[in-house]
């Protein structure tokens, strides 16, 4: 069982964003002519044996780039294949609850993500904390951004340790931090260790680029810690997958890594 943790099913207008002018300077990735089919993404997952993926709303200040009603519709094209994670306006706190909760009751979501970097706040900004708590209520995760960012934002805002505060504050929330938090991983590994519902998703890096430090953490008692992701469609699952092997996981670790930290974490059958 491959769970991807992070991924996106693009609209044309997520991808021709300009806040992404940076990354698609070194990505390569070409503007489609048109809306990718949910079936391409499928196929990919196919391609390296992915089983689910989990695709992300997006939703900035004035900017909805996916909206999780268009997620609602590509999970409803492969409910068997995808989950869906809600985004909501972080600016707007009642809204943002009562969003959160029609993303569960009525759309199935499994999570909710909120992106520091987009509102150049840290996730210890007063803005967040309604979110938080409505996560707490429904019982669900809160899946975040840990690092500095491929687009041109201020990196700050990433700092794995500003979670501390929040697992402080919300012992209680589930909490998954993404793209690893380099270039201050250590950072991201003290604090998914010192905090029993804090983890690490690998999204946006392939294996081979790994730091050591958390290859080892993978390896000993972060095992149960750490999930699979890709950041899809920025890299695709068969790239963040290649190289895996060296890792040098044992059958147990591997395991967790690929899809039962997912399964737990996110409550998948």
């Amino acid at each position: 069982m491959i769970i991807d943790a992070w991924a996106q099913h693009p609209t044309r207008r997520h991808l021709a964003d300009p806040i992404f002018d940076s990354l698609r300077r070194w990505t390569k990735i070409p503007l489609p002519d048109e809306e990718p089919p949910v079936r391409t993404t499928v196929a990919l997952m196919d391609q390296a044996g992915v089983n689910r993926s989990l695709i992300s709303a997006w939703v900035a200040p004035r900017n909805i780039m996916i909206s999780n009603d268009e997620v609602a519709g590509f999970v409803a094209q492969a409910p068997d294949r995808l989950v869906g994670v809600g985004s909501v306006d972080i600016a707007r706190p009642m809204d943002a609850v009562r969003e959160i909760r029609r993303c569960v009751d009525e759309l199935g979501f499994k999570a909710i993500r909120v992106l520091p970097w987009l509102w150049e706040a840290p996730p210890t900004d007063r803005r967040f904390y309604p979110v938080y708590t409505a996560c707490c209520e429904l019982g669900i995760p809160f899946c975040t951004q840990i690092g500095h960012t491929g687009p041109l934002m201020p990196s700050e805002v990433g700092r794995p340790i500003y979670l501390d505060q929040v697992a402080l504050d919300f012992p209680e929330l589930v909490i998954v931090g993404g793209h690893i938090g380099y270039p201050w991983t250590d950072e991201a590994i003290a604090v998914a260790t010192k905090h029993e519902h804090v983890y690490i998703d690998t999204s946006a890096y392939t294996a081979k680029r790994y730091p050591a430090a958390l290859v080892g953490f993978m390896r000993g008692h972060g095992r149960s810690k750490v999930l699979f992701g890709t950041n899809y469609p920025m890299i695709t699952p068969a790239q963040a997958l290649a190289d895996l092997d060296a890792l040098g996981l044992d059958a147990e670790a591997q395991r967790l890594f690929l899809g039962d930290n997912a399964c737990r974490v996110f409550g998948l059958d």
